[in-house]
């Protein structure tokens, strides 16, 4: 899926009323249904709803919504935000739209006490509400906490810090002790960079339901606290402006990985698929070796050596028969590697340690490897401590920092937008993959494209996880994938083997090995058949 920043939807938003032709109220009604729908599988009939709309065509989507959850007997109460005296145009027909539900409709500073009532047909529902009110200041509005507030107030559009009585009302939607879905985007949150906004007055969301794209604020930390879970609802934008408007964003899902894995040939034998090495493990610390190993292995190279200290080997022989052991003349880390010839795509970094003969290797694997090469753990952190290496690392090579890591490589960043901001800018300096960890791990490329992934979980936060990774990117270069289609197949794969154990047996129960145990199980969603 393409992502595309605020301005842009805009722009797509008005070719598509345009070209598709449909009007931009129709365009609106369109919208609300895929609201309603997704609202009423997360919430049972019972629910009582609060919609808190603004004055333009975010409150127009809440009152639509608002409509739609009335007619299909929930019961409803409305508060409008007169902000400035101003509606927008498809707002004020959906405001006359609600009145149509003929029901006693007055605009009232204040909710009465007296709920407006409507007789529904004995077959239907005897009795239902639905309670609508115009609000002029923050000391109107109250909320009941058996309540559900749909957020309506702002979209996508918005560019300044919310003030004024809007912020109070925000503050109180967020004290309420209410569940909170918000329409689109959560009000006071921005569509991209939310570095200089008023963090204390942005709606804290449980759910957002987004519309077409996600937004490019949704993929960083400190905004998932607004942002809850969300969910992108399809409104059938134009096909042809999307595929047009240019964009070096992309979320990464299931059909897009699926066009990029290769099909096994009937014919092929172990050489048909790489030979990878992987240079990993220092005393202590060999079961990072023996995690990456294994998951280089399971995730289809064909053969793999595993370069470790003398104090490794009976214990890398044992746990991974499977793998070659290449032993180093150190018996307690690594110091030196003789040749890379031999090899598809190489690995390191997982537990070897900082010693300064590990550096060494390390800058001779730079000087004299031109295979491909993906660099995680230890060997980020020698990189970070002689920076002046990298003006020697082989170009593509790919990088695969979580946060702490990266900002020992490249400062430190106030926030992960920030973070992300400088991610691009070394990627493109020194002409690497960055593969930077996380929820929505992001793939940044040397070309400024950046690609976010759609799988994995918190229960994947744990100890060795990040060597799974490395050994099936490694797995992926060395069967010949491009250093683009390795990091996000890799990544991809990788959290969907997180997902499905999560699925089996809860998040808290994930171990790294249980990432690896169920690689077989991800492969299998895409059911690739032979040629």
């Amino acid at each position: 899926m393409k992502l595309f920043f605020t301005k842009q939807i805009a722009k797509i938003d008005k070719f598509t009323i345009e070209h598709e032709p449909i009007a931009s109220i129709d365009l609106m009604e369109r919208a609300a249904n895929g609201i309603f729908k997704k609202i009423v599988e997360i919430y049972p009939l019972n629910t009582k709803f609060v919609i808190v709309s603004g004055s333009g065509n975010n409150g127009g989507d809440g009152l639509a919504v608002a409509r739609l959850l009335y007619k299909a007997r929930f019961s409803v109460r409305v508060f409008l935000l007169d902000i400035s005296g101003k509606f927008s145009e498809d707002c004020k027909i959906n405001i006359e739209r609600l009145k149509s539900v003929d029901i006693n409709f007055k605009n009232r500073n204040v909710i009465p006490d007296n709920k407006l009532k409507m007789q529904i047909p004995n077959q239907v529902r005897n009795d239902e509400n639905l309670e609508f009110a115009i609000i002029k200041n923050a000391d109107s509005i109250s909320f009941k906490n058996d309540e559900v507030i749909i957020d309506a107030i702002f979209g996508s559009g918005l560019t300044r810090n919310v003030a004024g009585f809007i912020s109070k009302i925000i503050n109180k939607i967020n004290d309420s002790g209410c569940k909170i879905v918000s329409i689109d985007i959560p009000s006071g949150l921005f569509g991209e960079d939310n570095s200089e906004n008023n963090l204390q007055n942005i709606v804290k969301a449980n759910y957002t339901l987004t519309l077409q794209f996600p937004k490019f604020s949704f993929f960083f930390a400190e905004n998932n606290i607004f942002v809850g879970n969300w969910y992108v609802l399809p409104i059938g934008l134009h096909k042809e402006i999307i595929n047009t408007e240019p964009s070096n964003y992309s979320y990464v899902d299931n059909e897009f990985v699926k066009n990029i894995i290769h099909k096994r040939y009937k014919f092929s034998h172990k050489g048909s698929y790489g030979h990878a090495l992987l240079i990993a493990g220092s005393k202590g610390k060999m079961g990072a070796a023996i995690l990456a190993s294994l998951a280089c292995l399971r995730a289809g190279a064909g053969l793999l050596t595993t370069h470790v200290p003398k104090c490794g080997y009976e214990i890398i022989q044992t746990a991974i028969p499977e793998a070659m052991a290449s032993i180093d003349e150190n018996e307690n880390f690594v110091t030196n590697i003789t040749s890379f010839e031999n090899y598809n795509a190489v690995g390191i970094g997982p537990g070897i340690g900082t010693k300064n003969e590990t550096k060494e290797l390390l800058k001779n694997l730079f000087e004299n490897c031109f295979k491909p090469i993906v660099i995680d753990a230890d060997g980020l952190n020698i990189i970070s401590k002689q920076p002046e290496i990298l003006n020697i690392l082989l170009n593509n090579s790919i990088l695969t920092p979580h946060p702490k890591e990266f900002d020992r490589l490249a400062g430190n960043s106030e926030n992960s937008y920030q973070r992300h901001l400088k991610a691009k800018q070394f990627a493109q300096k020194y002409n690497v993959f960055i593969v930077l960890k996380g929820a929505n791990t992001q793939i940044i490329c040397p070309d400024g494209n950046c690609y976010f992934n759609s799988t994995g979980n918190p229960g994947m936060a744990t100890a060795g996880s990040g060597d799974v990774l490395t050994g099936i990117i490694l797995s992926f270069l060395a069967q010949g994938y491009s250093q683009l289609e390795a990091s996000i197949l890799g990544v991809y794969i990788h959290g969907l083997a997180g997902d499905i154990a999560a699925n089996e047996n809860g998040m808290e129960y994930i171990i790294a090995s249980d990432i690896i145990e169920n690689l077989g199980k991800a492969f299998k969603k895409f059911n690739v058949s032979c040629l």
